[in-house]
């Protein structure tokens, strides 16, 4: 049967597991966003830029 040493290991490595996939999760969310965010704001300034140089 298994050993009590064997059982905490366990416990560590699905400890470390979870934690890594909600790490991950949590970071792609926040890359996503960062990116889309980056992307408004450029396209906002291009069209500014554009109707700024239309009214000269």
């Amino acid at each position: 049967m298994f050993e009590f040493s064997q059982y905490l290991g366990f416990l560590l490595f699905l400890t470390i597991l979870t934690i890594g996939f909600w790490l991950m999760f949590f970071l792609v969310g926040f890359v996503g966003y960062w990116i889309t965010g980056a992307s408004v704001e450029m396209i906002k300034e291009k069209r500014a830029k554009k109707k700024q140089e239309q009214s000269i």
